[in-house]
């Protein structure tokens, strides 16, 4: 089980039970300040019942609960704004026999300082049980707001993996003019896993060479992958695109990840922003957003763009919609054609959980020696020249660490990449 600010997930039935799902939401009971909480859950087969327990006991702690049913990661966040808290039952792109909780507070994700009161046991005075409420949401109606007219309309293509993204992201495309096709609408014979940063999306790739468009959800619907022209691109193509859109409607000020593209850096610095770097993780993104007062932000890794604006987290609905309404733009030929200039690698290897310090540990001491550049504001990223870069840091979700690096220089690239799986595995191997 993984117990970190993205949330708590495991594989239900095996390490993430109904006593703990109990637990955790209790926990999450004496945070909830206005007693009112949204929840909404994804579509996995566990997600129904982790919903129902997960609201009973928010009742029985005196919280009034406003059921969402099965709803995207992204709605849940923009309702909670309005009620003050918010589960999601999600384990996002993990495996379909993972599940989780999402917990949400004030419109944004739990911190650092949040976690440990989750994690403790409780037990919380009962004062009274709380009442519950089906609601809807008007997220769609909100995020056309935010976006805008679009002028021009567009053919595009959607596969939303068998997700709760499935009636949102199709309404809203809709509702800006766009002519829409949907795949995988169904979890049951969807053909694709529930994670578009790491599938091959075969499907969507082939027949979006007869659309001008595509985009690829997983399961909550906080990521999306763009396919174009029959290739999928990489994640870090969707936040390029959706912070384009940003400096198009006139925003400046930018954080993303350390993990991120140096092409969108150089893309925001080119068209007069600004940009601050931030450690890997929608929440430690978010947290400096909020911090520096910043415009929009993300992680490139995850697909995430941010548009704090409107919501709190990453939100592959909005971008979406964002990236539909300007693709028969100037600045989205302009910044596809700088970002085809960089490539970035993103792999991982194993390596158990409770290794990954000492393993990053001796990374350390081989970076300060050959790297005229190392930061380690997450894990260890040694910059190579201007163009180029590697990071390696430990999962938040996973027995994994993972490697990513980028160049201008594709061949150069892939060197890189190898060269520090290898290192990496190297270590491992004398340290366990």
């Amino acid at each position: 089980m993984k117990k970190t600010i993205s949330g708590i997930r495991g594989i239900f039935g095996s390490d993430l039970t109904i006593k703990e799902t109990m637990e955790f939401c209790n926990n999450f009971s004496s945070l909830i300040k206005s007693k009112k909480c949204i929840i909404a859950r994804d579509t996995r087969p566990s997600g129904e019942i982790m919903k129902e327990v997960s609201s009973a006991v928010l009742l029985k702690n005196g919280i009034d609960v406003y059921d969402l049913g099965l709803a995207p990661t992204p709605v849940a966040f923009r309702e909670s704004r309005k009620y003050g808290a918010g589960i999601i039952v999600t384990s996002s792109h993990n495996p379909i026999e993972w599940n989780g909780l999402k917990f949400i507070l004030d419109g944004r994700g739990i911190n650092e300082s949040e976690l440990p009161e989750i994690l403790k046991k409780q037990n919380l005075e009962n004062i009274k049980i709380g009442n519950e409420e089906k609601i809807s949401s008007n997220y769609v109606l909100e995020a056309k707001e935010i976006i805008g007219e679009n002028q021009q309309k567009s053919k595009i293509i959607i596969d939303v993996g068998g997700g709760a993204a499935k009636n949102y992201a199709a309404n809203l495309l809709e509702s800006l003019g766009c002519e829409v096709s949907i795949i995988n609408n169904e979890l049951k014979n969807c053909n694709r896993g529930p994670d578009p940063t790491s599938d091959k999306l075969d499907e969507i790739s082939t027949k979006s060479k007869n659309f001008d468009i595509g985009f690829a959800f997983d399961l909550d619907g906080d990521r999306a992958v763009v396919v174009k022209d029959g290739i999928k691109q990489t994640p870090d193509i969707t936040l390029g695109l959706g912070i384009a859109k940003t400096l198009q409607l006139g925003f400046k000020k930018f954080v993303i990840s350390i993990d991120t593209s140096v092409a969108i850096e150089k893309f925001i610095k080119e068209h007069g922003g600004i940009v601050d770097r931030s450690k890997v993780g929608e929440a430690n993104v978010i947290e400096k957003i909020i911090k520096t007062n910043a415009d929009a932000g993300g992680e490139g890794s995850s697909a995430g763009f941010i548009f704090p604006k409107f919501n709190y987290c990453r939100d592959g609905i909005l971008t979406a919609g964002f990236i539909s309404s300007m693709i028969h733009d100037k600045t989205y030929f302009e910044i596809l054609k700088f970002m085809e200039s960089f490539y970035q690698l993103r792999e991982k290897t194993q390596v158990d959980s409770n290794l990954h310090d000492n393993v990053i540990e001796e990374l350390s001491k081989k970076f300060n020696h050959n790297f005229s550049e190392v930061n380690e504001m997450d894990g260890i990223k040694g910059i190579i020249d201007e163009n180029s870069w590697v990071l390696i840091r430990k999962s938040n979700t996973e027995d994994i660490i993972r490697i990513s690096g980028e160049s201008n220089d594709i061949e150069k690239c892939k060197k890189i990449i190898q060269e520090n799986i290898k290192l990496v595995n190297d270590i491992y191997e004398k340290i366990r």
